[in-house]
């Protein structure tokens, strides 16, 4: 007997007032980064006392389960990040924030409800399913730290593939937005001194100012973008601190800018540093200052597998969702560490939002938690039936 897409959205929605219930605990309790312990124990009990088996994970927090069918098979992994932010919630919500400063802005809660609701509807259909449903419940996510720490526990051992997603404020709910390929940019930093010569404000000639040299740094960083990089490839550099100084009447020795960088291709994300550097200490030079950069690498580009996505794609139709070509964003997302590892994608889930992630009035709509646990679900299921018939999706692995 097959699973059918009326079955799961006919249970997705009488599982909806739990999801609901389960959404609106996690936000009233939002938990920062490496401090999800609340969190993680609210998902290993719903878990546990859906006769889901939890699997050891050497992490203090997070969450490693396993859904086990009937039939041998493959391993495929859909994946929930729990993490909240450190801001203060304005929506005026009844079950809002109850801890100072701290808020879901970003809907981590709506995404581990979702993948909560995919659980509960899979170990529903456990024995018809042909081969296992690992389900990953990331820490750390807003600090880019939680995925490497996951696969560097064993996380990703024998999986086939990996689904993930973000919910979109600026998509309807019933909407899916999938693309195939770069989905969201790698973020790396930057931190460039600017070293020159103290002095008096009154007497600059006697100094070299490294706040004009910084300055002019600033400007020149535009054109690493402008007239380095093709226009048919995107890139973003973001000076977003500058630090120079102790006194009004005084040039200091360094002033020092910080900033970020995203990309969507490794070819332009190995271009800039050097890009940058060369900018920073020619502009510097000229000046009489001196100039040195430091790099730190991030996350790479979320970068969607076309195998995964039309999995995502067959599940989304089957459930008669609206399915969108999925516009690019320059943020990132560490989901793109397990994207190193396996083929995945990641999809976006139309939430009808009323602000952008991360700001203080940050809501979604709850009629999305049962339409994106049936996507889930079915999109799991469809990953396992295909590579039971076809190998479709076993690529290999990344480089």
């Amino acid at each position: 007997m097959t699973i059918t897409a009326e079955d799961l959205l006919r249970e997705a929605a009488e599982y909806h007032s739990k999801l609901v219930e389960i959404r609106r605990e996690l936000h009233s309790y939002p938990e920062l980064s490496w401090e999800e312990h609340r969190t993680t124990r609210k998902i290993r009990d719903t878990l546990t006392e859906a006769g889901i088996s939890i699997l050891p994970l050497a992490l203090p927090v997070g969450v490693l389960a396993e859904i086990t069918g009937a039939a041998p098979g493959p391993t495929v992994a859909l994946r929930a990040d729990i993490d909240a932010l450190p801001i203060q919630e304005e929506s005026g919500l009844p079950y809002a924030s109850l801890v100072k400063g701290r808020m879901h802005a970003c809907g981590h809660d709506f995404h581990t409800s979702v993948i909560l609701g995919a659980a509960l509807l899979l170990q529903k259909h456990a024995a018809k399913l042909p081969g296992r449903v690992r389900l990953l419940f990331q820490p750390a996510e807003e600090k880019g730290t939680g995925a490497k720490a996951m696969i560097e526990a064993g996380a990703l051992e024998g999986v086939s593939a990996i689904f993930g997603m973000h919910n979109k404020p600026d998509l309807p709910v019933g909407t899916i937005g999938l693309l195939s390929g770069p989905l969201m940019a790698s973020v790396d930093g930057f931190n460039i001194t600017v070293s020159g010569k103290a002095g008096h404000a009154a007497v600059p000639d006697a100094a070299i100012d490294p706040i004009v040299a910084a300055s002019a740094i600033v400007g020149g960083l535009q054109t690493a973008v402008s007239r380095s990089i093709s226009p048919f490839e995107s890139a973003v550099v973001s000076v977003c601190q500058f630090h120079a100084g102790t006194s009004w009447n005084v040039i200091p020795d360094t002033a020092a800018l910080d900033g970020t960088v995203r990309t969507f291709h490794p070819q332009v994300r190995q271009k800039i540093p050097e890009l940058l550097e060369r900018i920073a200490t020619g502009i510097a030079a000229g000046l009489g200052a001196r100039a040195e950069l430091e790099w730190f690498a991030g996350t790479p580009s979320v970068d969607n597998h076309p195998a995964a996505t039309e999995v995502f794609h067959s599940a989304a139709e089957a459930l008669r969702l609206n399915v969108v070509e999925a516009k690019p964003s320059a943020g990132g997302e560490d989901f793109a560490h397990y994207q190193q590892v396996v083929p995945g994608s990641f999809a976006w889930i139309g939430t009808s939002g009323s602000e952008e992630w991360h700001h203080p009035k940050f809501t979604v709509n709850e009629d999305a938690l049962s339409p994106g646990a049936a996507l889930f679900a079915l999109a799991a299921i469809h990953a396992l039936e295909r590579w039971e018939t076809d190998n479709e999706l076993q690529l290999e692995r990344y480089a």
